[in-house]
């Protein structure tokens, strides 16, 4: 019996516990079921009206070759950390927007987003978003089957962009993309309804040209992807750098096939230390790997926006040994509040069942992330995803026209409605002007310039300011270079020093050979220093000058020593000019005075003085006047001393050895004047070729300014080739005043005018044989006194050794001049001719 008892009460014991296990076991599975039952989906979230989303939380690598159409699952597909941020983004933007009681007032906003992963591989989502109830809307049937979409944020790169965008656009559905930075989507007549809170390319490349500027940075590399965002990129570099004196070394595209290999070879053979990279992270990285596996070092990496603030290269060791990095970033904008959303999202559990995933690519598969690596993540375009939803946001509120009571619900929103209050978007958020120019890009903004210091942090370092004042700044006392302290340069050509022109040597500008300018030039190495420029003819430079001087402008003034001493010459010869006419006149009628010429002596004696006057204006500034001067009284009377001593001399001849054999000539000669027809033809014949030669060439003012670079000298252009006439002629007489005095030379002693003419004509030639041999070796100041001094021993000749003889036989040995002293000569010099 006791036994019995004893089986009963354990078994009414077990069957307890095991009723309580099953209580348990149910109660667990319930609220599991209830859990699970809620809907609970990241990707979607009702409301009144609709945003649709586009990230890529994961990413194809690559397009892979389908024998048959199929989409991409892009949960299978590699994860990006920093893109599954901005996704958590958005939908703290949506919750926080709808927890507002001043922005959409009792208007809750849902969304509905995807996963897109693939450039061309993506378009479910892309017509689940579009349509209603598996329609979308034809053309002929305005405002039918529309869905709930009023816009749309995304999405990241600009090839996904570009792909999906015309969707959109034919419905004139927002885009506000929060990444696609190509220049292509400022063209409104392709792209309508396309926004971004991003700035575009054309921005950062500012922003790193700015950078190469500053560290006057001229031979460098650039490396983007192969897709639209990185070749817009290349290209708007390429352009921005025509005028600077940046070159552009190398360039590559680059995909997920590249072998960094040989493009690393040829950074490296071309002597390149800036490497600018141009892509997306996870190219990036790729990159990167590459180089610290090829062992790269002693380079400067300017990062752009896309990767510049990535939290996993800067934090491995190896990457130091690369050399510095510096990048362009979206500034960092702590959104308040977002840190608190992340870790309640992720307290909650998630079921992705296969009730929930109701669509594909609204998987991710991703509960092993804690709320530290979310929050940790690249926070690289996060603003610009918190600023897409809250543009979105105010352009509702203002198409409802919400107002503190409260929107009003009577409006029926369609998308373009939404579109036209985008474009007018004008508010603040978090202390920031969000507002769109005309091209939809955004109005204002700044990049921060960042440094990936030793402690594995991108450090700011310097700024960019954009509307509406430009301000760029960088603090290169932070950066802490692989050099160890100072700036690495990055030159294909060392620059050249001061005075030296550059020479291209090769097909880049930037690739030079250095040449000294000469004389006479200057190189401005900041307008252009690959020329030697000209100095004006006022100015003068020595070799490899780097400007001008003014040149020393030199000429003769009267006050001058020698001016004066040669002026008082000329005056004292016209003075000895005077007395001598005064002593022959007073003397006319006796044999010396015959003899010399009689009433031609005062001819030849005016002609002398006359002939003076021309010194005078070889001194002072010339001027057209004082050029014209100096040659044209010298030439022309001159001319007429000449023609005087060409007939007396051959009158000498004629009486003493012509007229013997041909006394007709002699008679001839006397009784028609031919002497004085003589002279007066070759007066007027020099003449009118002086008025010829002026008529067509006059001698100008003319600035010397070949021998001396530094100097100016000042003189006169007298053109030998129109004064050849006259010169001919006034050789011609020289000529043959010469023969005939030449024949005279045995003629008596005391009587010898002949030899006097002879000797005044060999002074003058060797006079001015003397000249042209100093004015062919030296071009100075001084040719004018040097020509003065000429003209005035040409004058002076005839004066002292033909007309001053005469003055003393006449002052002092007057026994010579009677009629018996000179008949006695001519009879002894007769008896001597017929022996």
């Amino acid at each position: 019996m006791r036994v019995n008892i004893r089986l009963v009460n354990n078994i009414t014991t077990t069957t307890m516990k095991h009723g309580l296990a099953c209580l348990c076991l149910l109660g667990t599975f319930l609220r599991a079921l209830a859990q699970c039952t809620a809907p609970t989906s990241e990707f979607q979230l009702d409301g009144d009206y609709l945003i649709g989303g586009l990230f890529d939380i994961h990413h194809a690598k690559a397009s892979v070759h389908h024998d048959r159409p199929e989409f991409t699952d892009c949960s299978s597909k590699p994860f990006i950390l920093s893109s599954y941020r901005r996704f958590q983004l958005m939908r703290f933007s949506v919750e926080e927007i709808n927890n507002s009681t001043n922005l959409l007032p009792n208007v809750s906003l849902g969304y509905e987003i995807f996963d897109h992963c693939s450039d061309t591989q993506n378009f479910p989502g892309i017509f689940n978003l579009i349509s209603e109830d598996g329609l979308i809307q034809p053309w002929r049937e305005p405002h039918k089957n529309l869905s709930k979409l009023i816009a749309v944020v995304g999405t990241y790169t600009s090839t996904e962009t570009r792909t999906v965008a015309p969707l959109f656009m034919m419905n004139l559905i927002p885009m506000v993309s929060y990444g696609a930075a190509s220049s292509i989507f400022s063209r409104k007549q392709n792209f309508p309804s396309f926004l971004r809170t991003v700035h575009p390319n054309k921005d950062v490349i500012e922003v790193i040209v700015k950078i190469l500027q500053h560290f006057n940075w001229r031979w460098v590399a650039f490396l983007n992807i192969d897709d639209d965002y990185g070749n817009d990129g290349r290209e708007l570099f390429i352009n921005m750098i025509k005028d600077t004196e940046i070159c552009l070394a190398y360039t590559k595209a680059l995909d997920s096939k590249t072998d960094y290999t040989p493009v690393f070879k040829q950074i490296q053979a071309q002597r390149i230390r800036i490497i600018i990279v141009f892509a997306p992270e996870w190219t990036a990285e790729a990159l990167i790997k590459a180089a610290i596996q090829l062992k790269i070092k002693d380079k400067v990496w300017i990062a752009g926006d896309a990767w510049s603030l990535n939290k996993k290269l800067p934090k491995e060791k190896a990457t130091k040994s690369i050399g510095t990095v510096l990048g362009v970033a979206e500034p960092v904008v702590t959104i308040p509040g977002f840190s608190d959303f992340i870790y309640s999202s992720k307290s909650q559990n998630h079921c992705e069942n296969a009730e929930q995933e109701r669509f594909c690519n609204q998987v991710c598969s991703c509960s092993n992330l804690s709320a530290e690596d979310i929050i940790a993540a690249d926070p690289s375009f996060s603003f610009p995803v918190y600023s897409a939803v809250y543009a979105i946001a105010h352009a509702l509120h203002n198409t409802l026209q919400c107002g503190s009571g409260g929107c009003n619900g009577n409006i029926t929103v369609y998308p373009h409605m939404v579109l036209a209050q985008l474009r007018k978007s004008n508010f603040t958020l978090l202390n920031r002007s969000i507002e769109f120019d005309e091209n939809g890009d955004p109005k204002h903004g700044s990049y921060s310039i960042v440094f990936w210091n030793h402690s594995g942090d991108a450090e700011e370092v310097g700024f960019y300011n954009f509307h509406p004042s430009f301000h760029f700044y960088i603090n290169n006392s932070k950066i802490q270079w692989y050099t160890k302290g100072e700036v690495p340069t990055s030159q294909c050509s060392q620059e050249c020093s001061e005075g030296y022109s550059k020479m291209y040597d090769g097909i880049h500008k930037c690739c030079f050979k250095c040449e000294i300018c000469p004389n006479g030039t200057y190189v401005n190495s900041i307008e252009d220093p690959y020329k030697c420029i000209n100095c004006k003819e006022t100015e003068w430079s020595a070799e490899g000058s780097t400007s001008c001087s003014l040149r020393v402008v030199e000429y003769i003034p009267f006050t001058d020593s020698g001016a004066i001493v040669i002026m008082v010459g000329a005056c004292t010869l016209m003075g000895l000019t005077l007395a001598m006419s005064v002593l022959f006149a007073i003397n006319y009628n006796t044999p010396v005075v015959r003899s010399a010429g009689g009433p031609m002596c005062f001819l030849i004696l005016g002609c002398l003085g006359l002939c003076s006057l021309s010194v005078f204006f070889y001194f002072g500034k010339p001027t057209t006047s004082f050029c014209i001067l100096r040659v044209l009284p010298f030439i022309l009377f001159y001319t007429v001393c000449l023609a005087c001593f060409v007939v007396r001399s051959f009158q000498i001849v004629c009486i003493f050895k012509i007229a013997a054999k041909f006394h007709k000539i002699n008679s001839w000669w006397m009784k028609y004047h031919v002497q004085w027809l003589v002279i007066t033809v070759a007066f007027l014949t020099q003449a009118l070729l002086l008025l010829i030669a002026y008529s067509c060439v006059p001698p100008k003012p003319y600035n010397e300014t070949v021998w001396y670079p530094d100097k100016i000298i000042l003189g006169c252009d007298i053109n030998l080739k129109a004064l050849s006439g006259p010169l001919v002629l006034l050789l011609s007489l020289c000529s043959l005043c010469f023969i005939f005095s030449y024949m005279g030379k045995d003629l008596p002693k005391n009587y010898n005018e002949a030899k006097a003419i002879t000797f005044c004509l060999l002074l003058l030639i060797l006079t001015w044989i003397i000249f042209s041999t100093v004015y062919v070796l030296y071009r100075g100041k001084y040719i004018p006194t040097l020509k003065a001094l000429a003209v005035l021993s040409s004058l002076y000749s005839f004066l002292l050794f033909y007309f001053l003889p005469k003055c003393y036989i006449i002052i002092f040995q007057s026994y010579k001049n009677t009629q018996q002293y000179f008949q006695s000569l001519i009879q002894n010099y007769t008896k001597t001719i017929s022996q």
